[in-house]
């Protein structure tokens, strides 16, 4: 499956969602890819967007290789990753300790001091532009479910098989329109992968708002 960017893929997710008749939603994106697939699912459904700060926990030396992610009041660990990275708990605590500072801010700025939307009772959809790892997502429903949500999702348009898998034990349903066993990097799924700016994010942000 190839989508042309993220918000072909968005409105294919939107479209697999309105399948599903979800009651009261609120769509969640991770940033900053994430916003952009989530403001097209949000469209589809003529619900309210937020976004959801998650920030990777990376292995030192090499930090684009995730030993788990934070979220608002989460720390979530990928076991594995630690064990075999040989992580150590003062690590774990230094940099769990560091990107969960960055957390209040960065979500403050990407609203535009707006408060976030509700979603205690409601149907809380979380939406990435893929998962690999699934380390940001773990990190982000483990931190929505404190908020009492009627019901948890997480929806993305390309997935790797296990992490779908195992993410479907944290939350109530995972939509992903492409499950691939041997998973590629997510941008490898979308002919145009560009970075996405702050500045974009913000945007969509306040137009949904």
């Amino acid at each position: 499956m190839m989508f042309r960017d993220r918000a072909e893929a968005g409105r294919a997710l939107g479209r697999r969602l309105q399948e599903q008749q979800l009651e009261d939603p609120v769509i969640l994106g991770l940033p900053r890819g994430g916003v952009v697939v989530a403001a097209e699912v949000a469209e589809q459904l003529g619900a309210p967007l937020d976004v959801l700060v998650a920030r990777k926990l990376g292995v030192p030396r090499q930090p684009e290789l995730a030993f788990g992610a934070v979220a608002p009041g989460i720390v979530a660990l990928r076991d594995d990753v630690v064990a075999a990275a040989g992580i150590t708990q003062t690590q774990i605590d230094e940099a769990s300790t560091r990107e969960s500072a960055k957390l209040p801010e960065l979500a403050d700025g990407y609203r535009g001091g707006s408060a976030p939307v509700p979603v205690r009772g409601r149907t809380a959809v979380i939406v990435d532009d893929g998962l690999a790892t699934g380390a940001t997502a773990t990190a982000a429903a483990r931190s929505i479910r404190r908020e009492e949500p009627a019901r948890l999702i997480v929806a993305v348009p390309v997935c790797a098989a296990q992490t779908a898998d195992e993410l479907r034990h944290e939350v109530d349903l995972v939509v992903c329109l492409g499950e691939y066993d041997s998973f590629r990097a997510v941008g490898m799924y979308y002919e145009d992968f560009a970075s996405v700016s702050d500045e974009e994010v913000r945007g969509l942000i306040a137009r949904k708002s």
